[in-house]
């Protein structure tokens, strides 16, 4: 298969995709790498029906990345996730609505452009998380304990788009990562970026059956196939706070293995007619030839994901 993936600066030395990408090549793929906002594309060359099998992103949120993989997606490409989907949990205030809309356990949220609107909710609703709408990675996420706080928290950091607001939901000061990979489940437990003094480290814990579901319930809202969502267990059951494309998949056991399987099922099955699909990926990883994996990564330069120039920019 022959794929492009678009990896923003930021990404460019991460783990997940770049691990992801030597694997696809290590088994005989093509994969081109673009890098939006980093070179000069001529968009009727770079996105062009017929010269990938599926596009794939892996950018921060309110980046240039999801602009030309919605392009790919008008002219009829096949994306990862899909572009639809993606922008659906980017934009955080949309991703409330639409979590809401299909009865997820989240917060109530509210919405502004200035961090001092928020002195209108209740008190009683008090403390409050306010993050940008558009943030990824925990960025400019913060803990206002009153209202008389809410100037003080200021919007460092968090750019100059929509901010949202919701209830803090008491936990334990730890937030539950569940990851899915194409249907399969993986959970892991983490110290919550609102509580970093409290010790602990990312570890894998097991994935209740209640957790599980709300986690498959997600992926069919929102309509994503490699997904993470956040979670935090308060008082009345677990409540999801955040749910990301592509994310890290930390601790999930052979991960790069996975997530490459799962994008090369997602693209085969993305270029069949429905009802059609059938052939070497329609099977999942488990039952896969790579299963269970002791895979070995290529050596390969940082900078080079095919031996072929990639499109539209330098690997």
């Amino acid at each position: 298969m022959r794929l492009c993936f678009l990896v923003e600066e930021q990404y460019r030395h991460d783990g997940m995709p770049v691990n992801v990408i030597r694997q696809l090549t290590a088994w005989g793929h093509r994969v081109d790498v673009v890098r939006p906002g980093s070179s000069l594309l001529r968009l009727s060359e770079t996105v062009r029906a017929g010269d990938h099998d599926a596009w794939v992103l892996k950018t921060v949120s309110g980046g240039p990345g999801l602009t030309l993989l919605e392009a790919a997606a008008t002219i009829g490409l096949t994306t990862v996730n899909d572009a639809r989907a993606i922008r659906g949990v980017r934009d955080k205030a949309l991703a409330a609505v639409i979590a809401e809309r299909h009865g997820l356990p989240v917060p109530v949220t509210y919405a502004a452009a200035r961090p001092e609107e928020f002195a209108e909710i209740p008190a009683a609703e008090y403390p409050l998380v306010v993050k940008p709408a558009d943030g990824s990675s925990g960025r400019a996420v913060r803990l206002v304990p009153t209202p008389g706080e809410l100037v003080a928290s200021g919007r460092e950091g968090a750019g100059e788009g929509m901010l949202i607001a919701q209830p803090y939901v008491p936990n334990a000061g730890v937030d539950l990562k569940v990851y899915c990979v194409d249907g399969e489940f993986f959970a892991t437990e983490r110290c919550s970026p609102l509580h970093p003094d409290r010790p602990g480290r990312e570890r894998q814990v097991p994935l209740t059956a209640e957790v599980a579901a709300i986690a498959a319930e997600v992926g069919a809202a929102f309509g994503l196939d490699l997904y993470g969502l956040d979670v935090v267990l308060g008082p009345d059951g677990p409540v999801v706070v955040d749910v990301n494309d592509f994310p890290s998949f930390r601790q999930v056991p052979d991960a790069v293995a996975r997530v490459a399987w799962a994008v090369l099922r997602l693209a085969h099955a993305g270029t069949q007619a429905p009802g059609t699909a059938s052939g070497p990926y329609t099977s999942s990883f488990a039952s896969s030839p790579y299963a269970p994996s002791a895979l070995d990564l290529p050596n390969l330069p940082a900078e080079s994901a095919s031996a072929s120039a990639p499109v539209g920019g330098t690997a």
